[in-house]
């Protein structure tokens, strides 16, 4: 079950789930969160829903399916966050992975204070693995700090999200510096895997729901979590490396790569796909 908002473009958000999801053989069911008029080059206008309308959308569809595995992504206000929380804390023993969306790829923030304070207060301890990128995971452990101080290492960022109650964190490292970009998963002993891909150009709209989703589709198979986080990784990395731009602003990741592959076994990479 995804709760986030929906992208029209299809590119990120609710839409990315799904297309994600359903590449792995799972079948999603969608909380809604908010609305978004935006476009690849960036978001113009959000419209989050009222919390009473998050959780009877959930609430719904639990009394009707069982759910394998929780993915949350952006949730658009405080009383959304609040309902979210109230819903998972009945299934303590679904998995829960958590991409804590602040901002777009071109900035438009997404979280005030507020709701970062709601997601660390509310979710975090709800949160079996935690899918921050860098940038996200430094802005969190700063309101975990105690104040002032030198900007936290990813390492120390990791050691306070788990602190504030999630069981992993995987911190991707698109936003550092070096030819290639490692991403490591953390447990409450340290690092647990870190992972290196080669740092593919270009800019990319949906990554972080791509592999928030992926794991949760591999957890929801059943596999370990390291393992999950592992071939999540391996997935997106192919996406964003046969990706196309399918309008003016960032490319959009081919999650159908596999089913395009199996089509096509001769075709080295997707070049384009067909917008409908």
């Amino acid at each position: 079950m995804s709760f986030a908002a929906s992208d029209p473009t299809c590119g990120a958000g609710l839409q990315a789930d799904l297309l994600t999801l359903a590449a792995h053989g799972c079948h999603p069911l969608t909380v809604v969160t908010a609305l978004t008029v935006q476009d690849t080059v960036g978001v113009e206008d959000l419209l989050p829903l009222d919390g009473g309308w998050v959780a009877d959308q959930a609430r719904a569809l639990l009394e009707d399916m069982p759910v394998a595995a929780f993915k949350l992504g952006m949730l658009g206000s405080v009383e959304a966050i609040s309902a979210v929380a109230e819903v998972l804390s009945d299934y303590p023993d679904t998995p829960v992975v958590f991409d804590p969306v602040l901002a777009s790829g071109r900035g438009d923030t997404f979280a005030d204070e507020d709701a970062v304070d709601a997601m660390i207060e509310l979710l975090l301890p709800l949160t079996d693995i935690l899918t921050p990128n860098s940038l996200e995971a430094r802005r969190l452990a700063q309101e975990l700090g105690s104040g002032g101080g030198p900007t936290p290492s990813l390492s120390e960022c990791a050691r306070r999200l788990i602190g504030a109650g999630c069981v992993h964190v995987l911190i991707t490292g698109t936003h550092e510096q070096g030819a290639r970009v490692v991403n490591t998963l953390y447990g409450s002993h340290g690092p647990l895997r870190s992972d290196e891909w080669d740092r593919l150009p270009g800019s990319y709209h949906g990554s972080g729901c791509t592999l928030a989703s992926a794991i949760a589709a591999n957890l929801a198979w059943g596999l370990p979590l390291s393992d999950a986080v592992r071939a999540a990784q391996e997935y997106t990395w192919n996406s964003l490396a046969q990706g196309f731009r399918p309008g003016m602003g960032q490319f959009v990741p081919q999650r159908l790569w596999r089913a395009v592959q199996h089509t096509n076994p001769t075709a080295p990479e997707v070049a384009n796909a067909c917008t409908v």
